[in-house]
């Protein structure tokens, strides 16, 4: 399968603003590009790009006042089939996590788990730990999220996507990926 994937991004800045982007596809799938994924920008400006700890090209910027355009355009295959299923995975301990596993279960400014916690136990404390529990929130995101790109901003939370019911990507992972911690059940 081929996949053509891109964007535009038009951003108007009052004055030179230094911005840290991650556009490009991840290093792990740079293999599978058919065509380069290149960041443009209108006006052209310098980029200078690094890999950071995660794997992801991190592009540093410095937009001028006024108008600037960021995109790109590419191709890239992919085999179209369904991720694996995993019946049988288990659910660890988070005592028993690798150490290089914490920074993900980490809560960041997008997510932010004093709040998704007390949920993520009323609703899913009683699935069984291991594949059903992570299948069952996945659906759970997949049905409570409408995706849409007119519905991004750039300080909303996983929390803001769960309570309006819409998101971009990032909003929808973050409800489903630490949803499933296994946190302390709350006190009473």
């Amino acid at each position: 399968m081929r996949i053509r994937a891109g964007y535009e991004i038009t951003y108007e800045c009052p004055q030179p603003t230094p911005m840290l982007l991650m556009l490009n596809v991840h290093a792990s799938r740079v293999q599978d590009l058919e065509t380069p994924d290149v960041l443009r920008t209108d006006p052209h400006i310098p980029v200078s790009q690094y890999h950071d700890g995660f794997g992801n090209l991190c592009s540093r910027i410095v937009c001028p006042a006024g108008r600037t355009v960021l995109s790109a355009d590419f191709v890239v295959r992919d085999s179209g089939l369904p991720d694996p299923i995993s019946p049988d995975a288990i659910q660890h301990p988070v005592e028993n996590l690798p150490n290089e596993a914490i920074v993900y279960l980490l809560a960041s400014r997008y997510c932010e788990t004093e709040h998704l916690s007390d949920l993520a136990w009323k609703l899913f404390g009683d699935v069984p730990p291991g594949w059903a529990r992570a299948q069952a929130i996945v659906e759970y995101a997949n049905k409570r999220i409408t995706f849409g790109y007119e519905h991004a901003r750039p300080t909303k939370t996983a929390f803001e996507a769960h309570e309006e019911g819409v998101g971009v990507c990032r909003d929808c992972s973050s409800n489903s990926c630490r949803a499933h911690l296994p946190l302390p059940k709350p006190a009473g």
